[in-house]
């Protein structure tokens, strides 16, 4: 496999990957202002990389969340990022209450929710096709979708890790489906446990692919698995710093010129590891967040919020331009 060349040289693939960085992106370096939500950790499945399932057993009343979206209208956010455990009760009609509540306490804040795992439990827990249930959402006023739940797109990794899980196939059609609807979604993979550089490699260039057929990605995350605290980290432990800017860098090549903004997560990485990865293909930090619960309940050590002084002061000790954006990266 000829990709496998940007493995074997590393600094030449850094180099390459902040070359088409700067092509792409030029020398600013972009943040959305937004507040993460997560309105339950009850869930069905039974993920192996999971920490965060079950963990409190909690579920957000509609007051809960509203309080919470009117606190990121105050702080001056523009998007509100909602996820969640899948509840047992939880069809098209709890999600719908989720959106109608955001919206009534702000018409113009972008919600970014609902992860196409989250639209097949909706589906199937309402008796509808997965296309019916992202129609309902976007009346409902969803305006764009995290592209989690992606994991590694490959059965074989899939049947190991998230069985329960929605198919690598399934994703792509929902991520499609939701595309051809105008919902934009990001793209994510979780790397670090046991998938081999072969699968990561061809996960990113079907991520290309489908950008290529709809132009529904805003963004491309490399999400580094967190072991700690769930039984899939007993067997693996994680990536190294050095690998996590490769990644970073590959994704950059791969995806050059398809997909233009490349995410390094703070919360995932750490402050300084974000910063570095600037230099070897991402220009995107991710957001404020406000709070964080997955990550943190998988050991992450990170925070839960970073303002927008402090994400600016990071992105102007690495020599770069800081740029607000909306979650569309329209320059704000």
């Amino acid at each position: 496999m000829q990709e496998l060349d940007l493995i074997k040289n590393p600094f030449e693939t850094f180099k390459l990957a902040d070359e088409l960085r700067k092509e792409a992106a030029g020398e600013e370096v972009t943040y959305v202002v937004n507040r993460n939500i997560n309105f339950t950790d009850i869930c069905v499945n039974s993920c192996r990389f999971c920490s965060f399932r079950n963990r409190r057993n909690f579920l957000l009343s509609l007051d809960e969340i509203r309080r919470k979206v009117e606190e990121a209208v105050d702080y001056g956010c523009t998007e509100v990022c909602m996820q969640g455990g899948l509840h047992p009760n939880a069809d098209l009609d709890f999600y719908i209450s989720i959106l109608d509540t955001v919206r009534d306490v702000s018409k113009s804040i972008h919600i970014h929710a609902f992860s196409p795992m989250e639209v097949l439990h909706a589906a199937r827990m309402s008796g509808l096709h997965y296309e019916d249930v992202l129609k309902e959402m976007k009346r409902a006023g969803l305006n764009s979708m995290p592209g989690t739940a992606a994991e590694i797109l490959d059965d074989s990794i899939r049947a190991k890790i998230c069985p329960e899980k929605l198919s690598a196939n399934q994703w792509v059609e929902i991520v499609k489906s939701a595309h051809r609807l105008g919902i934009p979604t990001t793209a994510t993979m979780m790397y670090g446990h046991i998938e081999t550089w072969e699968q990561r490699i061809r996960h990113i260039k079907l991520i290309r692919e489908i950008q290529e057929e709809t132009g529904g990605f805003t963004e491309f995350i490399p999400l580094p698995f967190m072991w700690r605290n769930n039984s899939l980290g007993r067997v693996a432990k994680g990536s190294s710093g050095f690998e996590d800017l490769l990644v970073i860098a590959v994704a950059r090549i791969l995806l050059y010129p398809a997909i233009k903004n490349i995410q390094a997560s703070w919360v995932k990485l750490g402050v300084k590891l974000a910063q570095a990865a600037l230099f070897v293909g991402a220009n995107d930090l991710g957001g404020t967040l406000m709070e964080e619960n997955i990550s943190k309940a998988a050991g992450s050590t990170s925070g839960e919020f970073l303002s927008v002084e402090e994400l600016e002061a990071v992105i102007e000790r690495a020599g770069r331009i800081p740029r607000q954006r909306d979650t569309l990266y329209r320059k704000l």
